[in-house]
């Protein structure tokens, strides 16, 4: 691959991002955190908010996991949050607040992992290690013309030693960051820009018309669907907000009072009876169902249907509902609630 007219197309072509124009590892390791299944136009403005609330580790470090939950709601895999605040008691309470200075030290960390430990050390500290995500696996695969899945063993090996080889190791991280951009920019997944491409008379995939077969990737995933019905019990000015329990994606956030069906069909009468003994709910009205809605996720498809319904007496876990923007809870209860 000619370094040069990447490089040279990067130094044209390359957005403003604020975490470019810093070698503080504290930044650099938020804003790959967060770019982590998201992209840089969704993750900008939550990177703004955390840089505010908290401008380096160890304030990030005291605040609760409640405030650091509630910060990132709405930028989904709500594992990413508690890894970032876990890892950032860890560095200040067992490292004086200081960031490990190596590729090794740095995969140490809970969260980090290959790509952002790579990221963190060559930004950083400049060194020689190449990064290699959905952008980099993808811009090396057409270039090259591999056809290997990018995501069996075989093809993780191949495809993290092309990378080294091809890393420009006096400057990897303006190299890392070029490969990246051009990934997202220029060799996108859909409709890339090949006509303007400066390197294009050495990509294998265009030359051979596989453009839009590669990068190769077998699927794995198997769509999981869930039926969820949720509960906006009134009272006084009060409703009903639990934490939830146990592991999950929505561990430790917010949410209404769930009932859980296998199948399309409405809840029965016993599992309605069981849910207001559990809450201590004395029911004015029959649940009437307000909002019906599909939320997707990686490995699930939530069908989910909202009820409301009036409480005669003091219902147990209830708020007031002036209060439920304290309280970090998933996008699609939070939208709901908005409008109510």
């Amino acid at each position: 691959m000619d370094t040069a007219k990447l490089l040279n197309w990067f130094r044209q072509n390359k957005r403003y991002l604020p975490w470019r124009h810093t070698k503080e590892p504290y930044k650099i390791w938020l804003s790959e955190i967060i770019l982590q299944q998201t992209q840089v136009v969704q993750g900008l403005p939550y990177y703004q908010k955390f840089i505010n609330a908290y401008p380096d580790v160890n304030s990030l470090a005291v605040a609760s996991e409640q405030e650091v939950l509630n910060l990132w709601q709405g930028l989904g895999y709500y594992s990413r949050a508690r890894n970032l605040h876990y890892t950032a008691k860890d560095i200040v309470n067992n490292s004086q607040g200081v960031f490990p200075k190596s590729y090794k030290e740095l995969l140490k960390l809970k969260g980090v992992g290959d790509y952002t430990a790579a990221a963190i050390a060559s930004f950083c500290y400049n060194e020689p290690v190449a990064v290699l995500d959905g952008n980099v696996y993808r811009v090396l695969s057409r270039f090259f013309g591999i056809d290997t899945p990018i995501n069996t063993t075989e093809g993780k090996k191949l495809f993290k030693n092309l990378a080294q080889q091809n890393l420009d190791t006096l400057q990897p991280a303006l190299y890392n960051q070029a490969i990246m951009e051009f990934g997202a920019l220029q060799c996108t997944p859909a409709q890339p820009k090949c006509d303007i491409c400066p390197l294009a008379n050495d990509c294998i995939a265009y030359q051979t018309g596989q453009i839009a077969k590669l990068p190769v990737k077998l699927s794995k995933l198997k769509i999981k669907k869930r039926y969820l019905h949720y509960f906006l019990v009134e009272w006084e000015g009060q409703i009903i907000l639990e934490k939830r329990e146990g592991k999950g994606i929505w561990q430790n956030l917010y949410q209404l009072p769930l009932i859980e069906t296998t199948g399309k069909k409405r809840f029965s009468s016993e599992k309605l009876s069981e849910f207001y003994q559990k809450y201590r709910i004395l029911p004015e009205n029959q649940p009437v169902l307000v909002e019906k809605t599909v939320h997707k996720l990686t490995h699930q498809h939530l069908q989910i249907s909202f009820w409301k319904l009036q409480s005669k007496q003091k219902p147990l876990k209830a708020i007031q509902q002036t209060a439920i923007n304290d309280y970090p809870m998933p996008i699609v209860i939070a939208n709901f609630l908005d409008g109510f």
